[in-house]
């Protein structure tokens, strides 16, 4: 059963730390996964997010890709109604020139941050949206050799096939992979009522391409790993205080620890966290291992990539050491 497992990070800026802490230790942690084995270390594009370092996605790739040998590296995804395909083309060709057969791009449609903000990042909002699929496809086409009389051209980019991933958290991404013949990723994580409609819509509809001739799905999940299930509890409540005072308007740095959640949440708020956290194995290796184990039985997923935001980096590192643990005994 044992399957890969990669690594989403989106360089957490901790209470009491800096953006250039959050950026070290991205980098420390990326280097660390590597050695343990995961497959990938994928960081997420978010705009005017003060707990949340990665905003100038591409350039923090290009960080850790210079700083690690083999892993691949990529987006979680790039927001692709913030760009001009044309200007991702020539960032992520770069990227692949610099860093050959490492580099992914996964591409999801949501603005990244809040209505205001995506106003800010100067794309028409009434129409960007809705141009994803035909932008996907612009893309894409940048990245294959050039065509007779093609008169605009990615340079870098033509020719390097960068792989293209969608990702999503509805049925739209899935149909999309789909039809295109790309991998998925959804983001069960934190979105997780869609997650086994949209792997039935991938897997049945999935046309094949060059990139990929049958169907990849990768499905996301929180893992907070500790040498008990106490230890695991306790740390696992920083990402409920994150989710917990993003949905009261008060997003910030990713808090410390508490002693327990219910000391802080009414019973409302805990029952959103206990839905929109579904997908999150807290606790021992043994406690870990069965829920996942559990978890990719009922997905049948390709691939699993995890998220760990945990608020002390020596406690993040123990994590992902024992999630990979975890898949070695699967």
């Amino acid at each position: 059963m044992s399957i890969p497992f990669s690594v989403l990070d989106l360089s957490p800026i901790v209470a009491g730390g800096t953006a250039a802490d959050a950026l070290r230790n991205t980098l420390d942690l990326a280097r660390h996964v590597e050695q343990l084995g995961y497959q990938r270390f994928w960081l997420a594009e978010h705009h005017n997010m003060t707990g949340i370092a990665s905003a100038a996605t591409v350039v923090v790739i290009a960080h850790v890709a210079a700083g690690t040998r083999r892993i691949r590296v990529g987006s979680g995804g790039i927001m692709l109604p913030n760009h001009a395909p044309l200007v991702v083309a020539e960032q992520f060709g770069t990227l692949a020139t610099l860093y050959p057969d490492r580099i992914d791009l996964g591409l999801g449609r949501a603005p990244g941050t809040d209505m205001l903000t995506a106003r800010a990042l100067r794309r028409d909002l009434a129409t960007s949206a809705e141009q994803f699929p035909q932008d996907v496809m612009e893309l894409r086409a940048y990245f294959e050799p050039t065509a007779p009389g093609q008169s605009v051209r990615a340079i870098p980019g033509e020719g390097t096939r960068v792989p293209l991933w969608i990702l999503g958290s509805s049925l739209f991404g899935a149909s999309l992979a789909a039809a295109l013949g790309l991998p998925f990723a959804f983001a069960s994580h934190f979105a997780p009522d869609a997650l086994m409609p949209a792997l039935q819509i991938y897997r049945s509809r999935f046309k094949p391409s060059q990139q990929l001739q049958r169907p990849h799905a990768m499905v996301a999940a929180n893992i907070v790993a500790a040498d008990t299930d106490t230890q695991a509890r306790h740390l696992f409540t920083s990402l409920q205080q994150a989710f917990l005072r993003l949905r009261r308007g008060e997003p910030g740095p990713l808090p410390a620890p508490v002693s327990a959640i219910e000391t802080i949440a009414s019973e409302a708020e805990l029952a959103g966290l206990r839905q929109a956290l579904e997908c999150s194995f807290v606790g021992s290796v043994a406690t870990v291992a069965q829920g996942v184990r559990g978890f990719l039985e009922r997905t049948g997923a390709d691939e699993l990539i995890v998220s760990g935001h945990i608020h002390d980096h020596q406690a993040r590192l123990r994590s992902f050491a024992l999630a990979a643990e975890v898949r070695d005994a699967l």
